[in-house]
């Protein structure tokens, strides 16, 4: 029998999951069980579980036939649990190192306790917060062991149930469940306290609980905040039935006020429009449930109570406008506008916000604002098919307006014509960021196509990475994020690390990158085509050299001489060198000019038809990896500067590891292996085609050759795309003809 169990309700968090989970097996005290309950999560939280499962046997997968809310499936896995001590913990949250280790040697020292309480911090997306607000009471509570009618302060300690260890045993005797709903937590937590005979405190930090911008219910305003009143009735019945915790009863219904009275102030709980009715229940429930004896407290909390006793909401809003104005003091609020109206204001894109927007125009932005080209591109050109009322109107620089292919209709920013198309086309697309400028109006929908799977941080996760930092404003971010609609994924991985790093109130489409449909749409004419335009002649072997970008390199420098490795594989092999765009320009490139088997196509504008071209791909750190497997070709990761290039960038998996699904092939450090593994035939070879299959299969999910047509028939003809192909009945491109 494992010393605890932790109990991991899991619904619709899959951008935390991993985070939630490695924070508890992590753990150096070994001598748990971890019960994750998928509460019917819809998106990868079931998968992700079953493969904790798969790999460490402490882990056990609770899969629910319907979703029944957080307090019920933490009852299925209380159900389930066989530990001395059960925790509970939000799968949005992690522990800190060291907590359970903290716990046992307690626990050790203490003897038996009922409940054990332990501390939290907050952690926002701009960084963690200070110590909870009853951290001094858990530090008062020293080593003692005490009940709550001997010490009623203690009541006060944080009541949810993610900050206590509860010996299994007083648990189910007692016969505590968890309603549905929200604020399940606060009857449990509150009839656990009063009537426990031995409680302690661990002052320590255990949790950092996570407050989302988006998603979390407890911050998402409506009527369902209205479920604290049944919680709280079902609380003070149980009290009916239980009359040796008559002493409680005062105690409890002040906390069950000083709740009621905190959530109807919060305006990301219940709305201005709804607070009169919530304070006429908070009134009703006063005045049902007023013990005899019970006086209001002092201070804020007391009049707002006074005036539940006289059912006065004018008098509780003139309270609480009181409070605010002391809270304020002189200070004067500071009239805030925006850049983007100061700029349109007295110009034609106020008028044209005044118009209806127009149900078929659609406006596409590659990144930077260049031509045509990524996911946008291969959408575009979909919909056209698909969707032909949909005018697509593209946003390019002024300086590419005479590159942009014959038939694209386009505009440039700030001209006359543009600010029309913005103010009125309903539909973005884009893989970077809504034009600077532009006020998103309601009726427009924003699809953020991205550029590629990431293995390094994004993101708010650039925060932790200063070199990758440089110049970020994230609060800017962060607002752009708002905008979107719609992300686009071509893997589980992907939509988790967006719907993290991201946070958001988007929809993650599963749809694959419309962009790699071309990897299972060409033919062999199209493979000899693309060969043929790059000059690659008869029989050679074509290898793509694709690294990233450095942040902390002023300028690319090749990580071994491509002319030199040509020039050892012999007449047979052709070097294709890639740059990072923001490397094409690199003095580098010009050394690689006059070799007659190493071709610069940094400037190439197709990175999919090189793809097509090449039999296999030398790259290190690039998205190019994830799209190139798709074709099921060789792929050698050259890394000679992984430890620099995780550390300073930062990367979400480790590609060297060697393990099944996170490398796709042979590995090497120096010029001298690069050269050996194509001298030896093990690019190709069984130990790397078993390494690419794992890695196709966990970052190919998507991509079937009809990522564009899911795109198109959800954004533009509000169908249900359907889902992708299994990865065994999928056809690539062929490979290229040697012969």
């Amino acid at each position: 029998m494992p010393r605890f169990s932790i109990v991991i309700p899991v619904f619709k968090v899959q951008g935390y999951l991993h985070e939630c989970l490695d924070s508890v097996l992590g753990q150096s005290f070994r001598d748990i069980e971890v019960i994750a309950v998928d509460d019917c999560s819809p998106d990868a939280c079931g998968a992700i579980i079953d493969e904790y499962a798969a790999r460490d046997e402490r882990v056990r997968a609770v899969h629910l036939p319907e979703n029944v809310g957080l307090g019920r499936a933490r009852n299925a896995g209380l159900e389930r649990a066989r530990g001395d001590y059960v925790l509970f913990l939000d799968s949005d949250d992690s522990y800190t190192p060291g907590l359970l280790q903290a716990l046992a040697t307690r626990l050790d020292e203490a003897g038996e306790l009922d409940i054990l309480v332990f501390d939290h911090v907050r952690t926002h997306w701009y960084g963690k917060g200070p110590r909870s607000q009853t951290a001094d009471l858990i530090d008062r509570a020293g080593t003692e062991v005490f009940r709550i009618q001997d010490r009623p302060e203690f009541i006060e300690l944080f009541l949810v149930a993610w900050n206590k260890a509860f010996r299994r045993e007083f648990f189910l005797k007692e016969g505590f469940q968890y309603a549905p709903g929200l604020y399940e937590d606060a009857p449990v937590s509150h009839l656990a306290m009063v009537t426990a005979e031995r409680i302690g405190c661990l002052d320590r930090v255990g949790v950092e609980y996570r407050q989302r911008r988006h998603g979390a219910i407890t911050k998402t305003p409506g009527r369902k905040h209205f479920d604290i009143f049944p919680q709280y009735e079902g609380l003070f019945a149980e009290l009916e039935g239980r009359p040796e915790l008559a002493w409680a009863r005062s105690l409890l219904f002040e906390r069950a006020m000083d709740h009621m009275l905190f959530v109807i102030k919060r305006p990301d709980r219940v709305r201005v429009a709804d607070r009169k009715d919530f304070f006429a229940l908070t009134a009703d429930f006063y005045a049902k449930h007023v013990p005899a004896d019970f006086t209001p407290p002092g201070g804020a909390v007391g009049a707002s109570i006074r005036a539940l006793a006289k059912r006065s909401f004018s008098t509780y809003r003139a309270t609480e406008l009181a409070v605010r104005v002391r809270r304020r003091g002189p200070k004067k609020v500071r009239r805030i506008t925006g850049g983007a109206g100061r700029r349109a204001s007295a110009g034609l894109y106020t008028v044209h916000r005044r118009r209806f927007l127009d149900p078929d125009l659609a406006v596409y932005v590659s990144h930077g604002e260049g031509l045509p080209s990524c996911n946008p591109l291969a959408i575009y050109e979909k919909a056209r098919e698909l969707a032909p009322k949909v005018r697509g109107v593209w946003l390019v620089r002024a300086e590419l307006a005479p590159r942009v292919p014959e038939g694209i209709d386009y505009v440039v920013r700030g001209s006359r014509r543009y600010w029309e198309v913005m103010a009125r086309a309903t539909y973005f697309v884009s893989n970077g960021d809504f034009p600077d400028g532009v006020v998103k109006r309601p009726g427009q929908v924003y699809l953020q196509t991205h550029r590629g799977t990431s293995l390094k941080r994004m993101g708010l996760d650039q925060r932790e990475h200063p070199a990758a930092a440089r110049g970020v404003d994230f609060d800017r971010l962060l607002a752009r994020v708002d905008q979107w609609d719609l992300s686009v994924s071509s893997n589980p991985h992907s939509t988790a690390q967006w719907e993290r790093v991201y946070p958001g109130t988007f929809e993650s489409l599963a749809t694959g990158y419309p962009r790699n449909d071309r990897y299972y749409t060409a033919g062999a004419e199209e493979v000899a085509a693309a060969r043929a335009e790059l000059g690659i002649a008869p029989g050679q072997t074509a290898l793509l050299y694709a690294p990233t970008h450095r942040d902390y390199q002023k300028d690319w420098t090749p990580s071994f001489d491509p002319a030199r490795l040509a020039d050892a594989l012999g007449d047979d092999f052709v070097l294709l060198v890639r740059t990072h765009p923001v490397d094409s320009g690199s003095p580098s490139l010009g050394e690689l000019a006059g070799h007659d088997r190493v071709i610069d196509v940094s400037r190439h504008p197709s990175v999919e038809t090189l793809c097509l071209a090449a039999d296999a791909l030398i790259s290190d750190y690039s998205s190019v990896i994830f799209d190139y497997a798709n074709l099921d070709r060789p792929i050698v990761v050259h890394a000679d500067d992984w430890e620099t290039y995780s550390r300073v960038r930062g990367v979400t998996f480790d590609l060297l590891s060697g393990l099944p699904g996170d490398t796709p092939g042979p590995v090497t450090t120096t010029e001298d292996e690069l050269t050996d593994v194509f001298r030896s035939g093990r690019w190709h070879g069984p130990e790397s085609t078993a390494l690419r299959a794992a890695f196709r299969e966990r970052f190919c999910a998507y991509d079937d050759g009809h990522a564009a047509e899911r795109v198109v028939r959800r954004l533009f003809l509000s169908e249900e795309p359907g889902r992708p192909a299994p990865l065994a009945q999928r056809t690539p491109a062929p490979a290229p003809d040697r012969s």
